[in-house]
């Protein structure tokens, strides 16, 4: 099985955004054909909505490949000079 970590920015993305990003799917028609035929799983389970908001924390299986969503590392304060 091919293991994915993809780096979410933001608070979602599209399940078949995420198909294309990840080059398990050659365009966004192709992701939304795909998981129209139900050959994508989120979380373990059949999942049809082709723009269903994918969030840090799940798991999308497909064709052998698991993607693992997980939340991009928040940037540290930057300290305030003294006026």
């Amino acid at each position: 099985m091919h293991l994915i970590d993809f780096e979410l920015r933001g608070e979602h993305i599209t399940l078949d955004a995420l198909l294309k990003a990840t080059g398990l799917s050659p365009s966004g028609g192709a992701a939304k054909a795909l998981v129209a035929a139900g050959g994508v799983q989120v979380d373990g389970r059949d999942e049809l909505r082709k723009s269903c908001k994918i969030r840090a924390g799940q798991v999308v299986a497909v064709a052998g490949s698991r993607i693992k969503v997980i939340a991009a590392p928040t940037a540290p304060a930057s300290p305030l000079t003294p006026s």
